[in-house]
């Protein structure tokens, strides 16, 4: 299971009891405070971070997800459009809002539609061709 991004890092997911209740971090807190002193700890650190940043460490997952069903043989060709497509809303939508990952996020994307035309001109069939 993944965790929450923070700018420190990942964070690992809140363990539960067998109960469903959250581990306390401290010895003094109940489970239900632990939780919500972490989750209060995750989002001032959340805040404390430019939002640029944050949302470019999303758009580095859309690309992932993108190369991620372009590796597959065969290639996952419509799931790797839909993450493309939402790379590029963000990129695209946002443009140097995005800080300095703007070059590298602009880069990546036409990196990234580049080889998904060319893997996807590999894979396609006579009867997918537009008539």
């Amino acid at each position: 299971m993944s965790g929450l991004w923070t700018p420190e890092g990942e964070r690992p997911p809140i363990t539960t009891s067998p109960e469903g209740t959250a581990a306390p971090s401290g010895a003094d807190l109940s489970p239900e405070d632990a939780y919500h002193a972490e989750m209060e700890a995750l989002a001032s650190e959340l805040l404390a971070a430019p939002v640029g940043d944050v949302i470019a460490n999303h758009c580095y997952g859309l690309f992932e997800l993108a190369a991620l069903h372009l590796s597959q043989q065969p290639p996952h060709i419509e799931e790797a459009r839909a993450a493309i497509d939402a790379f590029g809303a963000v990129v695209e939508g946002l443009g140097s809002r995005l800080g300095d990952a703007t070059a590298t996020l602009e880069e990546g994307l036409a990196n990234l539609r580049l080889a998904f035309v060319q893997i996807a001109a590999a894979h396609s069939t006579p009867e997918d061709e537009p008539r």
